[in-house]
Protein backbone atom coordinates (compact mmCIF):
# COMPACT_ATOMS: atom_id res chain seq x y z
CA UNK A 1 0.00 0.00 0.00
CA UNK A 2 2.47 2.61 1.04
CA UNK A 3 4.71 1.99 -2.16
CA UNK A 4 1.08 2.49 -4.35
CA UNK A 5 1.10 5.64 -2.25
CA UNK A 6 4.48 6.57 -3.28
CA UNK A 7 3.98 6.01 -6.62
CA UNK A 8 1.03 7.88 -6.94
CA UNK A 9 2.68 10.56 -5.02
CA UNK A 10 5.73 10.88 -7.63
CA UNK A 11 3.16 10.70 -10.67
CA UNK A 12 1.68 13.91 -9.48
CA UNK A 13 4.81 15.67 -8.68
CA UNK A 14 6.01 14.46 -12.18
CA UNK A 15 2.59 15.88 -13.71
CA UNK A 16 3.35 19.02 -11.92
CA UNK A 17 6.79 19.49 -13.33
CA UNK A 18 5.81 18.35 -16.78
CA UNK A 19 3.30 21.42 -16.83
CA UNK A 20 3.75 24.05 -19.16
CA UNK A 21 3.50 27.11 -16.91
CA UNK A 22 4.75 29.09 -19.40
CA UNK A 23 2.49 28.69 -22.35
CA UNK A 24 -0.45 28.84 -19.72
CA UNK A 25 0.05 32.62 -19.21
CA UNK A 26 1.19 33.28 -22.58
CA UNK A 27 -2.16 31.21 -23.50
CA UNK A 28 -4.34 33.22 -20.40
CA UNK A 29 -2.65 36.57 -21.44
CA UNK A 30 -3.78 36.53 -25.05
CA UNK A 31 -7.06 35.43 -24.38
CA UNK A 32 -7.70 37.60 -21.79
CA UNK A 33 -6.56 40.92 -23.86
CA UNK A 34 -8.69 39.20 -26.68
CA UNK A 35 -12.08 39.33 -24.63
CA UNK A 36 -11.25 42.44 -23.54
CA UNK A 37 -10.89 43.96 -27.40
CA UNK A 38 -14.74 41.86 -27.45
CA UNK A 39 -15.87 44.16 -24.82
CA UNK A 40 -14.00 47.00 -26.22
CA UNK A 41 -15.49 46.86 -30.13
CA UNK A 42 -18.64 45.72 -28.79
CA UNK A 43 -19.63 48.21 -26.24
CA UNK A 44 -17.87 51.42 -28.25
CA UNK A 45 -20.71 52.55 -30.76
CA UNK A 46 -23.03 53.60 -27.32
CA UNK A 47 -20.48 56.80 -26.40
CA UNK A 48 -19.75 57.28 -30.29
CA UNK A 49 -23.38 57.26 -30.47
CA UNK A 50 -24.38 60.65 -29.92
CA UNK A 51 -21.48 61.84 -32.83
CA UNK A 52 -23.10 59.18 -35.02
CA UNK A 53 -26.72 59.86 -34.84
CA UNK A 54 -25.86 63.23 -36.11
CA UNK A 55 -24.21 62.38 -39.18
CA UNK A 56 -26.57 59.30 -40.13
CA UNK A 57 -29.96 60.73 -38.72
CA UNK A 58 -30.20 57.71 -36.28
CA UNK A 59 -32.80 58.21 -33.48
CA UNK A 60 -32.64 56.04 -30.25
CA UNK A 61 -35.20 53.51 -31.54
CA UNK A 62 -32.38 52.76 -34.13
CA UNK A 63 -29.66 52.48 -31.08
CA UNK A 64 -31.74 50.39 -29.44
CA UNK A 65 -32.00 48.02 -32.13
CA UNK A 66 -27.55 48.31 -33.25
CA UNK A 67 -27.15 47.35 -30.07
CA UNK A 68 -30.02 44.86 -29.25
CA UNK A 69 -28.94 42.80 -32.81
CA UNK A 70 -25.15 41.90 -31.76
CA UNK A 71 -26.97 40.85 -28.18
CA UNK A 72 -29.57 38.19 -29.94
CA UNK A 73 -26.52 37.26 -32.48
CA UNK A 74 -24.25 36.35 -30.27
CA UNK A 75 -26.47 34.84 -27.78
CA UNK A 76 -27.54 32.65 -30.77
CA UNK A 77 -23.67 31.93 -31.68
CA UNK A 78 -22.41 31.23 -28.05
CA UNK A 79 -25.15 28.83 -27.47
CA UNK A 80 -23.42 26.68 -30.40
CA UNK A 81 -20.06 27.49 -30.97
CA UNK A 82 -18.83 25.98 -27.79
CA UNK A 83 -19.64 22.51 -28.71
CA UNK A 84 -18.29 23.07 -32.34
CA UNK A 85 -14.74 23.86 -30.86
CA UNK A 86 -14.88 20.33 -28.76
CA UNK A 87 -15.74 18.38 -32.16
CA UNK A 88 -13.34 20.91 -34.77
CA UNK A 89 -10.47 22.64 -32.11
CA UNK A 90 -10.42 25.87 -30.86
CA UNK A 91 -7.77 27.40 -33.20
CA UNK A 92 -9.78 26.86 -36.01
CA UNK A 93 -13.04 28.65 -34.40
CA UNK A 94 -10.86 31.60 -31.82
CA UNK A 95 -8.21 32.48 -34.37
CA UNK A 96 -10.85 33.39 -37.42
CA UNK A 97 -13.06 35.19 -35.01
CA UNK A 98 -11.17 37.81 -33.50
CA UNK A 99 -9.71 38.37 -37.16
CA UNK A 100 -13.53 38.66 -38.29
CA UNK A 101 -14.89 41.36 -35.11
CA UNK A 102 -11.98 43.07 -35.82
CA UNK A 103 -12.67 43.47 -39.35
CA UNK A 104 -16.11 44.46 -38.62
CA UNK A 105 -15.30 47.14 -36.50
CA UNK A 106 -13.94 48.66 -39.28
CA UNK A 107 -16.40 48.26 -41.27
CA UNK A 108 -18.91 49.68 -38.30
CA UNK A 109 -16.74 53.19 -39.46
CA UNK A 110 -17.90 52.66 -43.25
CA UNK A 111 -21.28 52.27 -42.39
CA UNK A 112 -23.78 54.75 -44.66
CA UNK A 113 -26.60 53.69 -42.79
CA UNK A 114 -29.42 52.03 -40.18
CA UNK A 115 -29.59 48.82 -42.21
CA UNK A 116 -25.85 48.37 -43.28
CA UNK A 117 -25.38 48.90 -39.44
CA UNK A 118 -27.42 46.31 -38.49
CA UNK A 119 -25.65 43.90 -40.56
CA UNK A 120 -22.75 44.47 -39.56
CA UNK A 121 -23.45 44.27 -35.87
CA UNK A 122 -24.78 40.86 -36.22
CA UNK A 123 -22.51 39.54 -37.73
CA UNK A 124 -20.12 40.87 -35.44
CA UNK A 125 -22.40 39.55 -32.93
CA UNK A 126 -21.65 35.57 -34.47
CA UNK A 127 -17.90 36.40 -34.45
CA UNK A 128 -18.12 37.75 -30.82
CA UNK A 129 -20.47 34.86 -29.63
CA UNK A 130 -18.09 32.11 -31.28
CA UNK A 131 -15.03 33.41 -29.33
CA UNK A 132 -16.56 34.07 -25.90
CA UNK A 133 -17.01 30.22 -24.97
CA UNK A 134 -13.82 28.74 -27.14
CA UNK A 135 -11.76 31.37 -25.12
CA UNK A 136 -13.12 30.06 -21.89
CA UNK A 137 -12.86 26.61 -23.11
CA UNK A 138 -9.05 27.49 -24.37
CA UNK A 139 -8.25 29.27 -20.81
CA UNK A 140 -9.33 26.02 -19.16
CA UNK A 141 -7.69 23.47 -21.34
CA UNK A 142 -4.17 25.76 -20.73
CA UNK A 143 -4.57 26.37 -17.13
CA UNK A 144 -3.18 23.52 -14.42
CA UNK A 145 -6.24 22.85 -12.35
CA UNK A 146 -5.48 24.35 -9.19
CA UNK A 147 -5.96 28.21 -11.08
CA UNK A 148 -8.30 27.75 -13.38
CA UNK A 149 -10.95 29.47 -11.84
CA UNK A 150 -8.36 32.20 -11.12
CA UNK A 151 -7.81 32.44 -14.90
CA UNK A 152 -11.34 32.05 -15.87
CA UNK A 153 -12.09 34.74 -13.35
CA UNK A 154 -8.97 37.35 -14.55
CA UNK A 155 -10.35 36.86 -18.45
CA UNK A 156 -13.72 36.97 -17.86
CA UNK A 157 -13.12 40.53 -15.87
CA UNK A 158 -11.21 42.52 -19.14
CA UNK A 159 -14.17 42.43 -21.07
CA UNK A 160 -16.36 45.05 -18.76
CA UNK A 161 -12.83 46.75 -17.89
CA UNK A 162 -11.99 47.24 -21.53
CA UNK A 163 -15.57 48.08 -23.31
CA UNK A 164 -17.43 49.70 -20.36
CA UNK A 165 -14.18 51.18 -18.62
CA UNK A 166 -11.76 52.29 -20.98
CA UNK A 167 -14.09 52.11 -23.95
CA UNK A 168 -15.77 55.61 -23.33
CA UNK A 169 -12.46 57.36 -22.23
CA UNK A 170 -11.06 56.43 -25.14
CA UNK A 171 -13.82 57.07 -27.48
CA UNK A 172 -14.41 60.66 -26.13
CA UNK A 173 -10.57 61.57 -26.33
CA UNK A 174 -10.12 60.21 -29.57
CA UNK A 175 -12.93 61.75 -30.83
CA UNK A 176 -11.07 65.22 -30.21
CA UNK A 177 -7.90 64.29 -32.06
CA UNK A 178 -9.52 62.28 -35.24
CA UNK A 179 -11.72 63.57 -38.21
CA UNK A 180 -14.48 61.96 -37.40
CA UNK A 181 -16.51 58.77 -35.51
CA UNK A 182 -15.85 56.83 -38.22
CA UNK A 183 -11.40 56.45 -37.66
CA UNK A 184 -11.94 55.93 -34.18
CA UNK A 185 -13.51 52.49 -35.43
CA UNK A 186 -10.45 52.20 -37.38
CA UNK A 187 -8.33 52.60 -34.22
CA UNK A 188 -9.77 49.87 -32.05
CA UNK A 189 -9.60 47.65 -34.58
CA UNK A 190 -5.84 47.55 -34.86
CA UNK A 191 -4.91 45.56 -31.39
CA UNK A 192 -7.28 43.10 -32.52
CA UNK A 193 -5.33 42.65 -35.57
CA UNK A 194 -2.45 42.34 -34.19
CA UNK A 195 -3.29 40.41 -31.10
CA UNK A 196 -4.77 37.66 -33.53
CA UNK A 197 -1.61 37.37 -35.20
CA UNK A 198 0.00 36.99 -31.78
CA UNK A 199 -2.52 34.26 -31.06
CA UNK A 200 -1.83 32.46 -34.09
CA UNK A 201 1.51 31.67 -32.97
CA UNK A 202 1.25 30.87 -29.42
CA UNK A 203 -2.52 29.33 -29.42
CA UNK A 204 -2.40 25.49 -29.70
CA UNK A 205 -4.94 22.55 -29.31
CA UNK A 206 -4.82 20.50 -26.37
CA UNK A 207 -2.47 17.40 -26.15
CA UNK A 208 -4.08 14.38 -27.87
CA UNK A 209 -4.25 12.86 -24.44
CA UNK A 210 -6.49 15.68 -22.60
CA UNK A 211 -8.72 16.07 -26.19
CA UNK A 212 -8.74 12.05 -26.29
CA UNK A 213 -9.89 12.45 -22.45
CA UNK A 214 -12.43 15.18 -23.17
CA UNK A 215 -14.19 13.64 -25.72
CA UNK A 216 -14.62 10.26 -23.67
CA UNK A 217 -16.19 12.56 -21.28
CA UNK A 218 -18.43 14.13 -23.49
CA UNK A 219 -19.76 11.03 -25.47
CA UNK A 220 -22.26 9.72 -22.36
CA UNK A 221 -23.01 13.20 -22.45
CA UNK A 222 -24.53 13.73 -25.96
CA UNK A 223 -26.39 10.85 -25.15
CA UNK A 224 -28.12 12.86 -22.51
CA UNK A 225 -31.36 14.24 -23.37
CA UNK A 226 -31.20 18.18 -23.68
CA UNK A 227 -34.06 18.13 -21.01
CA UNK A 228 -31.72 17.23 -17.91
CA UNK A 229 -29.77 19.97 -18.00
CA UNK A 230 -33.20 21.79 -16.80
CA UNK A 231 -33.58 19.51 -14.02
CA UNK A 232 -32.33 21.65 -11.84
CA UNK A 233 -34.46 24.54 -11.03
CA UNK A 234 -30.87 27.02 -10.61
CA UNK A 235 -30.69 26.41 -14.48
CA UNK A 236 -33.63 28.12 -15.54
CA UNK A 237 -33.58 30.47 -12.45
CA UNK A 238 -30.45 31.25 -13.83
CA UNK A 239 -31.57 32.31 -17.03
CA UNK A 240 -34.05 34.72 -16.09
CA UNK A 241 -32.01 36.00 -13.17
CA UNK A 242 -29.23 36.57 -15.92
CA UNK A 243 -32.39 37.92 -18.07
CA UNK A 244 -33.09 40.51 -15.17
CA UNK A 245 -29.69 41.88 -14.54
CA UNK A 246 -28.69 42.02 -18.50
CA UNK A 247 -31.73 44.20 -18.30
CA UNK A 248 -30.09 46.51 -16.12
CA UNK A 249 -26.57 46.70 -16.64
CA UNK A 250 -26.97 46.09 -21.15
CA UNK A 251 -29.71 48.77 -20.99
CA UNK A 252 -27.42 51.25 -18.67
CA UNK A 253 -24.51 50.44 -20.97
CA UNK A 254 -26.22 51.28 -23.96
CA UNK A 255 -28.30 54.44 -22.89
CA UNK A 256 -26.81 56.13 -20.24
CA UNK A 257 -24.17 58.10 -23.13
CA UNK A 258 -27.15 59.58 -24.55
CA UNK A 259 -28.81 60.29 -21.13
CA UNK A 260 -25.56 62.09 -19.65
CA UNK A 261 -25.62 64.30 -23.19
CA UNK A 262 -28.78 64.98 -24.24
CA UNK A 263 -30.90 64.56 -20.45
CA UNK A 264 -28.52 65.71 -18.38
CA UNK A 265 -26.35 68.28 -20.81
CA UNK A 266 -23.21 67.31 -19.86
CA UNK A 267 -20.46 67.27 -21.85
CA UNK A 268 -18.60 64.29 -23.93
CA UNK A 269 -15.75 64.61 -21.38
CA UNK A 270 -17.52 64.09 -18.72
CA UNK A 271 -19.75 61.32 -20.54
CA UNK A 272 -16.99 59.32 -21.13
CA UNK A 273 -15.88 59.83 -17.37
CA UNK A 274 -19.45 58.97 -15.80
CA UNK A 275 -20.10 56.02 -18.34
CA UNK A 276 -16.68 54.86 -17.13
CA UNK A 277 -18.29 53.86 -13.83
CA UNK A 278 -19.76 50.79 -15.45
CA UNK A 279 -16.60 49.33 -16.46
CA UNK A 280 -14.51 49.61 -13.96
CA UNK A 281 -17.41 48.56 -11.82
CA UNK A 282 -17.88 45.77 -13.47
CA UNK A 283 -14.20 44.47 -12.94
CA UNK A 284 -14.67 44.52 -9.67
CA UNK A 285 -17.90 42.93 -9.22
CA UNK A 286 -16.54 40.11 -11.05
CA UNK A 287 -14.58 39.17 -8.36
CA UNK A 288 -15.92 40.34 -5.20
CA UNK A 289 -19.33 39.06 -5.98
CA UNK A 290 -18.88 35.67 -6.41
CA UNK A 291 -16.03 35.53 -4.27
CA UNK A 292 -18.82 36.81 -1.38
CA UNK A 293 -20.95 33.69 -2.68
CA UNK A 294 -18.35 31.30 -2.11
CA UNK A 295 -18.67 32.36 1.66
CA UNK A 296 -22.24 33.75 2.28
CA UNK A 297 -24.09 31.36 -0.13
CA UNK A 298 -25.44 32.17 -4.09
CA UNK A 299 -28.97 32.89 -2.77
CA UNK A 300 -27.92 35.59 -0.10
CA UNK A 301 -25.46 37.43 -2.23
CA UNK A 302 -27.76 36.85 -5.44
CA UNK A 303 -30.37 38.34 -3.75
CA UNK A 304 -28.29 41.38 -1.36
CA UNK A 305 -26.70 42.33 -4.67
CA UNK A 306 -29.88 42.55 -6.57
CA UNK A 307 -31.48 45.04 -3.72
CA UNK A 308 -28.03 47.09 -3.66
CA UNK A 309 -28.14 47.60 -7.61
CA UNK A 310 -31.56 48.94 -7.31
CA UNK A 311 -31.55 51.47 -4.21
CA UNK A 312 -28.51 52.48 -6.09
CA UNK A 313 -29.58 53.02 -9.46
CA UNK A 314 -32.70 54.96 -7.96
CA UNK A 315 -29.98 57.71 -6.77
CA UNK A 316 -28.54 57.66 -10.11
CA UNK A 317 -31.50 58.50 -11.41
CA UNK A 318 -32.42 61.26 -9.10
CA UNK A 319 -29.09 62.88 -9.28
CA UNK A 320 -28.35 65.85 -11.18
CA UNK A 321 -25.49 66.94 -13.49
CA UNK A 322 -22.68 65.95 -11.01
CA UNK A 323 -20.25 63.78 -12.94
CA UNK A 324 -17.91 62.64 -9.81
CA UNK A 325 -21.65 61.77 -7.81
CA UNK A 326 -22.47 60.54 -11.30
CA UNK A 327 -19.74 57.80 -11.41
CA UNK A 328 -19.76 56.93 -8.47
CA UNK A 329 -23.25 55.88 -8.42
CA UNK A 330 -22.43 53.80 -11.46
CA UNK A 331 -19.62 52.44 -10.34
CA UNK A 332 -21.63 50.85 -7.44
CA UNK A 333 -24.63 49.62 -9.76
CA UNK A 334 -22.32 47.86 -12.06
CA UNK A 335 -20.28 46.30 -9.14
CA UNK A 336 -23.29 44.48 -8.52
CA UNK A 337 -25.13 44.00 -11.05
CA UNK A 338 -22.23 42.64 -13.55
CA UNK A 339 -21.08 40.64 -10.08
CA UNK A 340 -24.12 38.82 -9.48
CA UNK A 341 -23.84 37.89 -13.83
CA UNK A 342 -20.37 36.57 -13.37
CA UNK A 343 -21.98 34.60 -10.77
CA UNK A 344 -25.38 33.28 -11.90
CA UNK A 345 -23.07 32.34 -15.39
CA UNK A 346 -20.20 30.82 -13.70
CA UNK A 347 -20.67 28.69 -10.16
CA UNK A 348 -24.28 29.29 -10.08
CA UNK A 349 -24.72 27.05 -13.98
CA UNK A 350 -21.94 25.38 -13.54
CA UNK A 351 -22.98 23.77 -9.85
CA UNK A 352 -26.96 23.44 -11.18
CA UNK A 353 -25.09 21.33 -14.12
CA UNK A 354 -25.63 17.69 -14.91
CA UNK A 355 -22.36 15.52 -15.22
CA UNK A 356 -20.67 15.95 -18.70
CA UNK A 357 -22.99 18.82 -19.51
CA UNK A 358 -21.08 21.70 -17.62
CA UNK A 359 -20.40 23.62 -20.62
CA UNK A 360 -23.85 23.03 -22.36
CA UNK A 361 -25.60 24.48 -19.22
CA UNK A 362 -23.66 27.15 -18.97
CA UNK A 363 -23.62 27.71 -22.74
CA UNK A 364 -27.55 28.26 -22.88
CA UNK A 365 -28.01 30.46 -19.78
CA UNK A 366 -25.11 32.73 -20.90
CA UNK A 367 -26.84 32.44 -24.78
CA UNK A 368 -30.13 33.16 -23.34
CA UNK A 369 -28.97 35.91 -21.34
CA UNK A 370 -27.55 37.37 -24.22
CA UNK A 371 -30.51 37.17 -26.68
CA UNK A 372 -33.56 38.56 -24.13
CA UNK A 373 -30.93 41.04 -22.99
CA UNK A 374 -30.87 42.52 -26.45
CA UNK A 375 -34.15 42.48 -26.40
CA UNK A 376 -34.48 44.51 -24.05
CA UNK A 377 -32.23 46.86 -25.87
CA UNK A 378 -34.37 47.06 -28.31
CA UNK A 379 -37.21 47.68 -25.93
CA UNK A 380 -35.03 50.37 -24.42
CA UNK A 381 -34.70 52.24 -28.00
CA UNK A 382 -38.71 52.17 -27.81
CA UNK A 383 -38.83 54.04 -25.13
CA UNK A 384 -36.36 56.37 -25.60
CA UNK A 385 -37.71 57.36 -29.13
CA UNK A 386 -41.14 57.64 -27.58
CA UNK A 387 -41.10 58.42 -24.19
CA UNK A 388 -37.63 60.16 -23.75
CA UNK A 389 -34.33 58.97 -23.03
CA UNK A 390 -34.64 59.01 -19.24
CA UNK A 391 -37.29 56.41 -19.38
CA UNK A 392 -34.72 53.80 -20.25
CA UNK A 393 -33.43 54.43 -16.67
CA UNK A 394 -36.75 52.96 -14.95
CA UNK A 395 -36.77 49.95 -17.58
CA UNK A 396 -33.35 48.97 -15.97
CA UNK A 397 -34.55 49.50 -12.64
CA UNK A 398 -37.61 47.21 -13.55
CA UNK A 399 -35.07 44.24 -14.59
CA UNK A 400 -33.42 44.76 -11.64
CA UNK A 401 -35.90 44.40 -9.39
CA UNK A 402 -37.45 41.60 -11.01
CA UNK A 403 -34.27 39.97 -10.26
CA UNK A 404 -34.75 40.13 -6.60
CA UNK A 405 -38.06 38.33 -6.61
CA UNK A 406 -36.31 35.36 -8.81
CA UNK A 407 -33.80 34.93 -6.94
CA UNK A 408 -35.04 34.55 -4.01
CA UNK A 409 -36.22 31.08 -5.26
CA UNK A 410 -32.89 29.90 -5.98
CA UNK A 411 -31.69 26.48 -4.56
CA UNK A 412 -28.40 27.40 -2.44
CA UNK A 413 -25.12 25.37 -3.86
CA UNK A 414 -22.15 26.72 -2.96
CA UNK A 415 -19.81 23.88 -1.56
CA UNK A 416 -18.80 25.49 1.95
CA UNK A 417 -22.43 27.00 2.74
CA UNK A 418 -23.52 23.36 1.98
CA UNK A 419 -20.91 21.78 4.31
CA UNK A 420 -22.29 23.97 7.36
CA UNK A 421 -25.39 23.11 6.97
CA UNK A 422 -24.70 19.32 7.14
CA UNK A 423 -23.31 19.22 10.82
CA UNK A 424 -26.68 21.22 11.76
CA UNK A 425 -28.71 18.39 10.07
CA UNK A 426 -27.23 15.24 11.51
CA UNK A 427 -27.52 16.96 15.11
CA UNK A 428 -31.21 17.37 14.73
Amino acid sequence: MQNTENLQNTASAAVLQRWDTSYEWKAVTVLGLGFGLVGLDRWIIAPLFPFIMKDLHLGYQDLGSIVGILGISWGISATVMGGISDRIGRRKVLIPAIFLFSILSIFSGLASGLITLLIIRSIMGIAEGSYCPTSFATTNDASEPKRRGLNIGMQGSTFGLFGLGFGPIIATQLMRVVPSWRWVFLVVAIPGLILGAFMFWIIREPSRDMADKRDTADKPAMSLAWFKIFQHRNIGLSMAALFCAMTGVFVLSAMVPNYLVDYLHLTAGQMGFVTSGLGFGGFVGSFVIPGLSDLLGRRLVAVLSFVSAALVLWAFIRTGASPGVLFGLLFVTSLFTLGVVSMLSGPIAAEAAPAGLVSSSIGIVVGSGEIFGGIAQGIAGFLAQHFGIQSTLLLAMAGIVSGVIVCLFLKETAPKKLARSVPVALAG
